[in-house]
Formats: C-alpha cells, structure tokens, sequence
C-alpha cells in the first residue's frame, strides 16, 4: 500500500542519485584533467617565452651582449596577453569563457544540470588599478560580494570556481523545481512553493489506495548553497 509505494519511490530516488553522483564525479575528473593539461601547456610556453626574451636580450644591437633582466615593454606585453588567453582556455573547459575588453575581461559563467544547458551569466571586470567587479548578471540572491571580498583579489581561478559552483547549483535546483511541476502536475495538489535561491521546496500530494487518499506534504531543504541535491527531506502525512 502506501508503505509499499513511498519505499519504491525512496529506491528511485537513490538509484538516481547515485548514478548521478557518479556521472558528476566522472565529468569533474574529466574537467580537472583537462585543466591540469591546460595548466602544464600554459607553464610550457611561459618557459619558452622566457628563453625568447633572453635570447633576444643577449643579441642585442649588432651583436652587443644587452642585459637579459631587462626585456622590452613589447615582449613583456606578448607575454602577459599570451598567459591571459592561455588562462581564459583553462577556464572554458569548465564551462567558464572570457575575451579581453579595453577596460579588463568580460567573463561568461555557463550553466547546465545533468547536460542540459540551461543560463549563462556574465561578468565583467575592471583590472586597473586593482581587480574589481564592473558589472554583472548575477542574482541578487548569489552571495557575489561576499565571494568577492574572499577571493577576487588573491585568486581570481579560485573566485570564479566558487561563484559557478553556486550559479550551477542555484539553476540546477530550479531547473528540478520546473520539471517536478511540469511533469507531475496531476499528482501534486495545488502550486508548489519555492523561494528566490530555491534552496526549500515544498508541496502536497495525494496517494490513493483502497478508495482512501493519504494527503502527503513534502520539505525539501538544500542546506548547502553549492549543491543541487537536498540535504534534509521531511514527509508527512495527515
């Protein structure tokens, strides 16, 4: 009966967690390898950039020897503008892209839940005189300053990781939030209630069985901001 159902519904549902935790853990060991990849071949031309400068520093005006510690504004410009966009690629693997603006970078934050694309959010940002946020797309809701005021100015890698971690996990939640409403409409009684972050979810439905229903209210409470899976399920039953 109703035991019976709630049991094979708990099965389910921790079939497809697993399974869902297991595609996750193969698709950020995939990202981290291709990064890793992106890193070493960044360091790689880094050292040849390098070896350039001092070759060229040694050659000097016909032939004179000139101090190698002292490279040209050029080089030196090349080289920061080749290690930038050897930085952007790095960060594209993991669904985060940039391009070079005239005032900083303009970075887009790309969003998906179990492959499907879903949001992008845009970012842009001043770097002279120091790293600071121009303008953005981010929710209001997305505690973007407070991530900010963490890491932007140490570690702009580490700043962006966190900020799509909890973008990813905001529209993965909503985008549950949408699906459970368009699919089991006819199972849930009246509108499903969800606040801005969609970090509590809850909702009524009915199961019937013996000419009797059992009215059933769900609790779905995502303690952690950077996860798209409920920490704490309460159902009850009156």
């Amino acid at each position: 009966g109703v035991f019976a159902h709630l049991e094979l519904l708990e099965a389910r549902a921790y079939e497809a967690a697993v399974k869902q935790e297991e595609a996750e853990q193969q698709e950020e060991k995939l990202a981290r390898l291709k990064a890793r990849v992106q890193e070493l071949r960044l360091q790689r031309d880094e050292l040849r950039a390098k070896v350039d400068l001092q070759q060229k520093g040694q050659l000097g005006k016909e032939g004179a020897v000139s101090n190698p510690a002292q490279p040209s504004a050029r080089a030196v410009l090349e080289w920061k503008i080749k290690s930038l966009k050897a930085m952007l690629q790095i960060f594209y693997l993991t669904g985060i892209s940039g391009k070079l603006t005239k005032r900083g970078v303009c970075f887009c934050i790309s969003t998906a839940y179990e492959g499907t694309y879903l949001d992008s959010f845009h970012l842009d940002l001043l770097t002279k005189p120091e790293v600071q946020i121009y303008r953005h797309s981010v929710p209001i809701f997305i505690p973007l300053q407070q991530i900010a005021k963490k890491y932007l100015q140490t570690d702009i890698r580490r700043f962006l990781s966190v900020l799509s971690d909890h973008l990813n996990a905001y529209v993965g939640r909503r985008y549950q939030a949408d699906q459970l409403q368009e699919h089991f409409s006819g199972q849930i009684e009246g509108t499903l209630q969800r606040n801005s972050l969609c970090n509590l979810l809850v909702f009524n439905y009915n199961v019937s069985s013996e000419s009797k229903t059992f009215p059933f209210n769900v609790r779905l409470l995502y303690g952690d901001p950077c996860c798209s899976l409920p920490t704490e399920v309460v159902i009850s039953c009156t």
